[in-house]
């Protein structure tokens, strides 16, 4: 298990952030994948949840906060109890959560799959089991969380598509899962990226996923990040 207590150690950081992934497609799986064949229906007026793991929280949420569409994305942890939800029990790796974001979107202007095929091609590499990069340990994990059965078929689908396709040299390893709670990380999780772009973590590991959205994806890519305004502590 590694913790990113080096995150604030801008030496530390730089040595141990060179250990860290460049990108999925540099991990053995395709820059650009295949649009998901199965997806949801376009969608009235209103907003819709989907929940994602995929390594350090940072990354992810950096990530999505740069897609269209996206209204806001948070931090925080799924997959264990309440009880447990802090970033000190949950960096144990023993609690049952993995570090997750929550992102409210518009369906009319971003899809369930076409957020699914930024979360497969750009925010991490699915075939890596309990780490993602530098972090290592069950917290990293990679998870679709669905909230209705639908975006459980939307998942599974696009997963069983991007296998018979071969798109990654390695197995897919993200399970899809029922999203039983979902709770928010500390305040200064929130926004991390945008608020340290200098910071050795995230120059590494999580600026160059947003640059891959840019040049993989760009009629999803938008330049100015959708930020959630938190009390900073």
């Amino acid at each position: 298990m590694v913790r990113r207590w080096f995150a604030l150690i801008p030496l530390a950081g730089a040595m141990l952030a060179s250990c860290g992934m460049s990108g999925p497609a540099d991990a053995g799986g395709a820059a650009r994948l295949p649009d998901p064949q199965l997806d949801q229906a376009p969608a009235q007026a209103g907003e819709q949840v989907a929940v994602f793991a995929g390594g350090c929280f940072w990354g992810v949420e950096a990530v999505f906060d740069h897609v269209r569409g996206v209204r806001r994305a948070w931090s925080g942890y799924a997959g264990g109890a309440a009880g447990t939800a802090t970033y000190e029990q949950v960096s144990s790796g023993d609690t049952g959560h993995a570090e997750s974001v929550k992102v409210l979107y518009d369906p009319r202007q971003v899809s369930y799959g076409q957020l699914l095929e930024v979360f497969f091609s750009v925010v991490h590499d699915p075939t890596q089991l309990n780490r993602q990069g530098p972090d290592v340990g069950s917290q990293y994990r990679s998870v679709v969380f669905y909230t209705t059965p639908q975006q459980q078929r939307v998942a599974a689908a696009y997963i069983a598509q991007l296998t018979a396709a071969h798109s990654f040299a390695d197995p897919i390893v993200t399970r899809v899962v029922p999203l039983k709670g979902f709770y928010m990380a500390e305040d200064y999780h929130q926004n991390f990226a945008a608020l340290h772009p200098d910071n050795p973590y995230i120059a590494y590991n999580d600026a160059p996923k947003v640059q891959h959205l840019k040049q993989w994806l760009p009629a999803l890519y938008r330049p100015q990040a959708q930020t959630v305004e938190v009390q900073l502590h």
